[in-house]
């Protein structure tokens, strides 16, 4: 898998309690809640338009 280009920002509300549950699962696994975010959409984008949805896209941004 090649290294994802992070520049795009994506900013949600989420409950307090919710947050501080998925920060403390995400210390116990060792990663950052950002990676865990980035892993779920990639398997969500993934299991909606299959492991080759790069190759597919017609509107590549340049």
């Amino acid at each position: 898998m090649t290294k994802e280009n992070r520049t795009a920002r994506l900013t949600l509300l989420i409950d307090p309690e919710k947050k501080a549950v998925f920060e403390e699962l995400c210390k116990a696994e060792d990663v950052t809640p950002s990676q865990k975010v980035r892993q779920f959409i990639r398997e969500y984008v993934e299991q909606r338009l299959g492991e080759d949805w790069r190759e597919r896209r017609t509107d590549k941004p340049e």
